[in-house]
């Protein structure tokens, strides 16, 4: 599947903003089962300074500083990206998870894939008892991790109702345990908090998903979010496999990754300071296109490098 997606942020201040300085995770990077074939980022006003970096677990960063007097701010954000997942193991040959737990703890990896960076407490997701309890229904002793994961997966979708306001980015995870209540972070959240406390290694991730509006209604422009999952580690063979919480279902082909991280701190698309003495508002328009694959290149035509980024 390749996608053409489109990101809009824009900001309305009721003072002028002098100073703007925002770290932007926009850009999508190539990774097993996606490429990424364009991307780029406007922005308006212009920055003074703009630069670009990859941080620890390889996501693409966007620093920008602007220092033109303004009233409102657009971040634009585009990318077309290919998605293709490979296909995933059948159940049965993922070991039991407490195998897979006990292979994360032995671990002596601490590159940016290895399973150490998401067995331990985050920013945002505390080891939580009430967590681990939810998790452990369905981690009976010696039962293969895929297919307990999956079947956490599918339980956080019954058990919990989508609610758009019910949270924010500063909700706790015992508070959304408590509730029941949230959207796709907090099923991350909840998810990650509990393979965690039985010591298996849980990070979060930020991406798109496609939509697909009710039959015979027309889709609409920027209805589209961005959204969040999990990625569980099922041990050296598998390595990292998404679960996406809010809809029962792996992440796959529908599925655009954007950053990961150890939870939405990490990987929050748009970050940053503003001098300014008044309020602010908030507007975001995600859209998620499916687009034509382009015909192959043949072997006399030249292939031209396909990465935008300015």
């Amino acid at each position: 599947m390749i996608y053409a997606v489109t990101h809009v942020t824009r900001y309305h201040y009721r003072a002028t903003v002098p100073y703007t300085r925002c770290l932007l995770r926009l850009m999508p990077a190539d990774r097993p089962g996606q490429r990424v074939l364009a991307s780029a980022v406007t922005i308006d006003p212009a920055p003074a300074e703009r630069s670009e970096a990859v941080d620890f677990f390889g996501n693409r960063l966007l620093r920008a500083t602007t220092r033109k007097a303004h009233d409102s701010l657009e971040i634009r954000a585009a990318s077309t990206v290919a998605v293709e997942p490979p296909p995933l193991p059948p159940e049965a040959s993922i070991p039991a998870w407490e195998t897979v737990a006990a292979l994360a703890a032995a671990g002596r990896d601490l590159g940016p894939a290895a399973p150490v960076h998401g067995l331990f407490p985050s920013r945002l997701v505390p080891l939580s008892e009430d967590a681990t309890r939810y998790a452990a229904v369905s981690f009976p002793q010696g039962r293969r991790l895929l297919e307990a994961a999956v079947e956490l997966n599918r339980r956080i979708r019954t058990d919990f109702t989508y609610e758009s306001g019910a949270t924010d980015v500063t909700t706790p995870v015992a508070r959304v345990l408590a509730t029941r209540r949230g959207v796709c972070q907090d099923f991350a959240h909840v998810m990650i908090a509990g393979l965690r406390g039985l010591g298996l290694a849980a990070r979060y991730v930020s991406g798109y998903l496609r939509t697909v509006p009710p039959p015979g209604r027309p889709r609409l422009q920027g209805a589209d979010a961005t959204h969040a999952w999990v990625e569980v580690w099922c041990g050296p063979a598998a390595g990292w496999i998404g679960l996406d919480p809010t809809n029962a279902c792996p992440a796959r082909e529908s599925h655009v990754v954007l950053a990961v991280g150890r939870d939405y701190a990490d990987v929050s698309p748009v970050d940053g300071v503003v001098l300014s003495s008044g309020g602010q508002g908030l507007s975001v328009e995600v859209d998620v296109l499916e687009v034509p694959e382009p015909p192959r290149q043949t072997e006399t035509t030249p292939a031209a490098s396909s990465i935008r980024s300015p």
